[in-house]
């Protein structure tokens, strides 16, 4: 059902298909974004909030989880198989309903009105679900008709974001023969073609070669440089501790650790520790303890 809902969604669509209101570039403060039109947002309203996110399966895979993400920054959410990691942005991004707890996304409550939360931000998965039978630009240039872009303001945005992802070459070509890294990065420009305010993203590099990698973390700064905020799931600690303004550790479904690499550091009582240490040192705590 999950995976079928998800297919439907056709990355941040998230259903809202050819009903979708119009959201221009003009309402955000992305690459696209008219600076005549300021954003209206409190400056202390957080791009994301979690209260008592809980979530049981055969077990309790989210448990009570409070986490808050200002607004500009990068976060990673980083934890072992099983963490809860996806389940969490998944119930972030309205695919999957919570048993209990409160979503935040602006100031927006996103339980109570899910399609306003959507239209500002986007979700990328790591199994990402694309048209086959389109071209990249064909593919883009149809999302952004789906969020009502004018047609000559989506062409711009679906080439220029294409471009910086390397997929230049490949703008013409149909996406049923790409590799799993190419049609990652189809994904993400279909995620951004709107400019979202929050981008949520679950492993966006695997399967990525050093390039495209190169190319993703690039366009990801890029954002945040903008003012938007990125959330990233990643098992390759080395892009979290290079990247992340702050990291948060997520164990058996409970926030175990957060903070700055500095922070994390001083936590644990050494400073020259790496970010591998302290996520095995955090996750065999929390399994002795269990």
């Amino acid at each position: 059902m999950e995976a079928s809902l998800e297919a439907a969604h056709i990355g941040t669509i998230w259903g809202l298909r050819f009903t979708a209101p119009k959201v221009l570039g003009s309402m955000v403060r992305g690459p696209n974004a008219n600076p005549e039109r300021p954003e209206i947002m409190p400056p202390d309203v957080s791009a994301l909030q979690v209260r008592g996110l809980t979530k049981r399966f055969d077990r309790p895979a989210v448990d009570a989880l409070d986490l808050t993400v200002r607004r500009g920054e990068f976060y990673a959410l980083l934890g072992p198989n099983g963490a809860g990691k996806t389940t969490t942005l998944r119930m972030v991004a309205g695919l999957l309903r919570p048993d209990a707890g409160a979503v935040s996304i602006l100031g927006i409550d996103a339980l109570a009105d899910p399609v306003a939360a959507k239209q500002i931000m986007a979700w990328v998965s790591d199994e990402p679900m694309i048209y086959d039978k389109l071209t990249p630009l064909e593919y883009l240039e149809f999302v952004a008709g789906l969020w009502g872009i004018d047609p000559r303001v989506a062409e711009s945005s679906a080439q220029d974001l294409l471009v910086s992802l390397g997929l230049e070459p490949h703008l013409h070509e149909r996406c049923e023969g790409f590799s799993k890294g190419i049609r990652q990065k189809v994904a993400l420009a279909g995620a951004l073609v709107h400019d979202p305010r929050l981008i949520i993203l679950d492993e966006p590099l695997t399967g990525l070669d050093a390039l495209s990698a190169r190319h993703v973390k690039g366009l990801l700064q890029a954002r945040v440089q903008a003012g938007c905020t990125v959330i990233m799931t990643t098992h390759i600690l080395e892009v979290a501790e290079r990247m992340a303004d702050r990291i948060g550790v997520i164990a058996k479904g409970r926030l175990v650790a957060e903070g700055t690499l500095t922070e994390l550091r001083l936590q644990n009582g050494r400073n020259d520790t790496s970010l591998e240490d302290m996520f095995i040192a955090l996750v065999d705590t929390e399994a002795a303890a269990a």
